[in-house]
């Protein structure tokens, strides 16, 4: 072989090393993009200050741990972690987040948000994500309710954009059959045991009369209330949410410890007694992979924490802005210079 087609050879060999690792550096690994030490320089006090304005704001109203771990679900399920949740109708944003039919006058705790995001810019102005203050408000929320504490993973970026048709349609709704609701997770690359996991986050925190009053009185257009649901239990949510009563009276989604991260919301369904109808098809529906998961989670809190941990990373992994993308919000509801 002469010189001159040894090199062009040599050439080609580096060119397509070079294209090969170009195409690897494209393809996005979130996990190695997140991670838990990301602003141990920029802002090391991160965590302690999110903690502690969740527990401030839990002293005045109990809700307040499942309005943030809330705001953080449906914000992940559209476009991703982006807090594009967060955004007002104003200015480059013609259709808010917040005006989609899962979030209107049923989302809140964004004053808080707005809070916790004075304390963040007061700290280290410019440096902390609204997203990485949503991932971290939620597992604040989680831990000083007697729940998990984990590892947030951080570096998420925020949105210049809102998506309100994407909200219609990605947020799993508390109507739908679990095949539905299990596809909406299957979208965004969270399984059965994800879905099983997550929803467990109804161990704390209210519903509205209006998410389960489908329930009580003519199901399915049968006539009668959901014969998955206990007797005794339908008397006591009929008396909450008369026929024609409030629409947003609340009821509590785990009747036993309303208040407390365990897991008695699953022993909830296996007696027959989750709120939502999205709750109790997870136990309720035959052969249903989520049967087997519900019992395990019922009979073993530490497996239950355990997997609400993990699936909570995954959650949080769903299609970050990185890098360059996106940007720092100063204000959560408004886009920089919006």
């Amino acid at each position: 072989m002469s010189s001159s087609s040894s090199s062009t050879t040599h050439f080609l060999a580096l060119a397509t090393t070079y294209v090969v690792v170009l195409l690897l550096l494209h393809v996005p690994d979130y996990n190695a993009q997140l991670n838990s030490t990301f602003y141990s320089t920029t802002c090391p006090n991160v965590t302690s200050i999110v903690r502690s304005a969740v527990q401030q704001a839990l002293q005045s109203d109990s809700r307040i741990g499942a309005s943030l771990i809330r705001l953080h679900f449906h914000d992940c399920f559209v476009n991703g972690c982006d807090a594009s949740i967060l955004l007002d109708k104003n200015g480059t944003i013609q259709q808010s987040e917040k005006d989609a039919a899962p979030n209107t006058n049923s989302t809140r705790g964004f004053d808080v948000v707005d809070n916790i995001k004075t304390a963040l810019e007061n700290s280290c102005p410019g440096v902390v994500s609204c997203a990485d203050l949503l991932a971290l408000a939620a597992e604040a929320s989680v831990s000083l309710s007697g729940g998990p504490s984990w590892n947030v993973l951080l570096g998420r970026r925020d949105s210049l954009t809102a998506n309100q048709a994407g909200a219609n349609t990605s947020i799993p709704s508390p109507l739908e059959s679990l095949a539905n609701i299990t596809s909406k997770f299957s979208a965004v690359g969270l399984n059965t045991n994800d879905l099983v996991a997550l929803s467990g986050a109804h161990t704390f925190g209210r519903a509205q009369c209006r998410t389960f009053n489908n329930r009580l009185y003519n199901f399915n257009s049968t006539g009668n209330p959901d014969p998955t649901l206990n007797s005794s239990y339908l008397t006591t949510l009929q008396q909450t949410c008369p026929q024609n009563g409030s629409a947003t009276a609340l009821a509590n989604l785990d009747l036993s410890t309303p208040d407390a991260f365990d897991n008695n919301y699953f022993t909830n369904l296996q007696n027959n007694q989750g709120l939502l109808q999205s709750d109790q098809e997870l136990f309720s529906t035959a052969g249903a992979a989520t049967v087997s998961i519900v019992n395990s989670f019922s009979s073993n809190q530490s497996a239950f924490f355990e997997s609400f941990a993990r699936s909570m990373i995954n959650m949080g992994n769903i299609s970050p802005l990185v890098g360059t993308s996106g940007e720092i919000r100063l204000d959560c509801k408004n886009v920089n210079g919006g």
